[in-house]
């Protein structure tokens, strides 16, 4: 795994950033949780902001509100890391709701439960004695700038010593970067001697960390996240809480966040902070002004909403050249999140910025410091770092901002692609224009979304980008039409159909799939991009008032999936609308996210023009997963019910299925014609002995192996090469759902069969 170069370099995770992604769904049934699900859904757009916004005070707003009701006169401490830097207070805050929501699961004490939500808040305070220029530097850390950040640690020991915390405290924060196998430096404990909240909090901030989004990475699925706590269980994290914190996925969400928001907003406020601190509030002291959106000039809004909407990528950047604004245009063309942008130093590094000439610009000749310094416009043609490592031409346009005094403010900057190439944006756009609508809410018909979903889907393919789709229906429907009258629920469905072509892109396609349902099919968007943007409109639906309704609000389910290796339309229509039923299980309102959407690797072909078998089979592949075989079988479900495959029979440890793979639509070539396979399984669980590490994480860990073996059903198929690809493709899916790697079929040394182990 990669090394986590934003914090100390004990803890091994991969790449952890800081661009904020809410931890769980969000209900607001009552006032109190009304506050928390604003706060958890307003994070995004404080890191990315930066506090420049009306929106960002009102956020800043009800995280002070929270943070003081758990610390008290220690907020202080909190406040101070957020004012250096935001986008680890935002990191924090979640990661103290998750471990809060986890502990109230496993019913821990209160007086526990209090210092595992404390800690969490102040585990990064140490971060405020790393320099600027190593906290927001874009690249990877040298060993000097590394050891700069391995001691925000000791550092946020020493700040919470010197500010009186307890004992337990300090061990709790201490010892949430120590290994669970005692690997870590200087460790003087391991294994359960450890603190229980501090390998709860251990493990809280590494999954809150993957699945956030960093500079050049994007952030991982729940799914994947999960699967890393399970591949260093044993051996960074405690084995049973890892099993334990994926159990709690299975929760109901809702329930959870109401009882986090009565614990955090009910009684703290009333009996002080969790840590004996001593409390001093000034008689007078008031919580900041709130300026809800509403109160914006209406100038305000509308150069918001063009900014955001340009196709063209638009940057602020303040006297220090840090980026304070990064719109959606600056997204599409440099593949850069606004989150993982703001906040950074805009270097010529930070795009990989060359001249006419190709020749790297330096950081000491960066056009836009220059036009800061000078208070000169700069206007050239230059390069950068797009998506999937090309190289993109851009006007890049730079234009100083003066105060009214006189003095330079920063820099207004302006990125217009000139590259001859059309984006796949406008090509789906130049698609969009020419949609059939749905007669009642101007939308996409299911007629016009079937057939975009297919050139979708191959569009996505053949360019290598990820896409998405989401799936999301009216929560109790039938209720509205019963209570209300049909004119009500036509009236919620316009209200709805209205709200996800605003909040969606040009490049997007908004679609009536049928009666109450729409699709949502996201152009260039990851898993976990497109569940940030479900919730957006989840939580933006919820606080429309329908006066057909008697001013009441109307919710909606969500489930998001990503185009995977081996993916046709139907298998990823298939997963969306899964995970939209187990959002409506799970309670409805919230937002559910399924697949790993990891791109299928190229098949490098032989000069051999003609296919070989060594067997009767065209594919054959041993696969390993790291979990027990009951996870394993869970997702096999999972790939058996998106591709529509057939059980021909099955036995103990061995399973048989026939899939029949489509064509390509109305062309008449032989290659196009339908294919079945017939897939034969054969799993079986091992376990490895672990027998070269040391203290408790030595001993016995379980994996699957699968062996597969994929053949035509008639044999009058194998002779067509496309029938190898389309092989290939299932291939490929079958290990993106079971989250495998192949193996060379040789079992380690240490591995034995899980009978003999037993």
């Amino acid at each position: 795994m990669a090394e986590f170069v934003e914090s100390t370099t004990v803890l091994n995770v991969p790449e952890f950033g800081y661009a904020p992604v809410p931890l769980a769904p969000t209900v607001a049934p009552a006032r109190q949780v009304s506050e928390i699900s604003v706060l958890l859904n307003s994070l995004d757009e404080a890191a990315a902001e930066s506090g420049h916004s009306a929106t960002a005070k009102r956020t800043s707003s009800h995280e002070s509100k929270l943070v003081r009701a758990r610390l008290g006169m220690a907020s202080g401490l909190y406040a101070a890391l957020r004012a250096k830097y935001p986008q680890a207070a935002a990191h924090s805050l979640r990661v103290a709701l998750g471990c809060s929501s986890w502990a109230a699961v496993m019913e821990l004490a209160e007086e526990t439960r209090d210092l595992l939500e404390v800690a969490a808040l102040l585990h990064d305070v140490g971060k405020i004695g790393v320099p600027d220029k190593v906290l927001l530097k874009p690249g990877r850390l040298t060993p000097e700038e590394a050891g700069l950040m391995g001691r925000a640690m000791p550092t946020t020991v020493d700040i919470l010593t010197g500010s009186g915390a307890p004992r337990e405290l300090l061990e709790i924060v201490k010892y949430s970067r120590a290994w669970y196998c005692g690997e870590g430096r200087n460790q003087d404990r391991q294994g359960d001697e450890l603190p229980l909240p501090a390998r709860m909090l251990a493990i809280v901030d590494a999954f809150d960390s993957m699945t956030t989004d960093q500079l050049y990475r994007p952030a991982r699925s729940r799914e994947r996240a999960l699967a890393e706590l399970f591949e260093f269980a044993g051996r960074q994290f405690d084995p049973a809480l890892v099993q334990k914190f994926q159990a709690l996925f299975s929760q109901d969400q809702n329930l959870l966040t109401e009882k986090l928001a009565r614990r955090w907003l009910h009684r703290l406020p009333q009996e002080g902070s969790a840590v004996p601190w001593t409390i001093k509030q000034h008689e007078h002291a008031e919580s900041p002004a709130v300026m809800p959106t509403s109160d914006l000039p209406a100038a305000s809004l509308f150069e918001k909403k063009l900014i955001d909407n340009m196709h063209d990528g638009v940057l602020f950047v303040d006297s220090q050249c840090k980026i304070t604004l990064w719109n959606t245009g600056a997204e599409r063309l440099t593949g850069v999140s606004g989150a993982a942008a703001c906040g950074r130093i805009l270097l010529p590094n930070l795009l990989d910025m060359c001249n006419s000439r190709e020749q790297r610009i330096t950081n000491e000749e960066c056009p836009i410091a220059h036009a800061v310094a000078s208070g000169v416009q700069w206007l050239g043609r230059v390069s950068v770092m797009g998506r999937q490592g090309r190289r993109i031409s851009v006007d890049l346009h730079a234009i100083p901002v003066r105060t009214v005094e006189g003095a330079i403010h920063g820099a207004t900057v302006l990125l217009h692609d000139v590259s001859s190439e059309t984006s796949l944006e406008e090509k789906c756009q130049a698609l969009h224009a020419q949609v059939a609508k749905d007669p009642m809410t101007q939308v996409a018909n299911r007629a016009e979304f079937d057939r975009m979903l297919i050139n979708f889907v191959a569009a996505h393919q053949e360019s290598n980008l990820p896409c998405s789709l989401i799936m999301c229906d009216i929560d109790h429907f039938k209720s509205i039409n019963d209570t209300h009258g049909h004119q009500a629920g036509d009236a919620a469905i316009i209200t709805f159909a209205s709200l996800l072509k605003t909040m969606c892109r040009s490049g997007d396609l908004v679609a009536r799939y049928g009666g109450e349902e729409f699709a949502v099919l996201c152009a260039d968007c990851s898993n976990a991009a497109a569940a940030r943007k479900a919730e957006s409109i989840r939580k933006a639906l919820s606080e429309i008032k329908q006066q057909c309704l008697g001013n009441a609000a109307i919710t909606a389910s969500f489930g998001v999936t990503e185009l995977q290796a081996g993916d046709t339309p139907e298998t990823m229509l298939r997963r969306a609308d899964r995970a939209l039923l187990q959002a409506k299980d799970q309670g409805r309102n919230q937002v559910v996210q399924l697949g790993e959407g990891m791109m299928e690797e190229k098949v490098k072909r032989s000069w051999w023009p003609f296919p070989t078998f060594r067997s009767s089979a065209l594919v054959e592949a041993n696969l390993v997963t790291m979990v027990p075989i009951d996870v394993a079988i869970q997702k096999l479900r999972g790939f058996i019910a998106d591709q529509d495959a057939k059980i021909i029979k099955t036995n103990e440890n061995e399973l048989q299925l026939a899939i029949t793979s489509s064509g390509n639509g109305g062309s008449r070539r032989l290659t196009d014609r339908p294919v079945t396979f017939v897939i034969q399984l054969k799993l079986s669980q091992r376990r490895i002995e672990k027998t070269n590490t040391h203290g408790l994480a030595a001993g016995a860990y379980a994996e699957t192996c699968v062996e597969v073996t994929i053949r035509p059903r008639r044999d009058r198929d194998r002779r067509r090469e496309a029938t190898v690809e389309k092989a290939r493709r299932l291939l490929g899916s079958l290990r993106s759902y079971l989250m495998a790697r192949e193996d060379d079929g040789k079992a380690p040394a240490s591995a034995r069969p899980l009978a003999a182990a037993e």
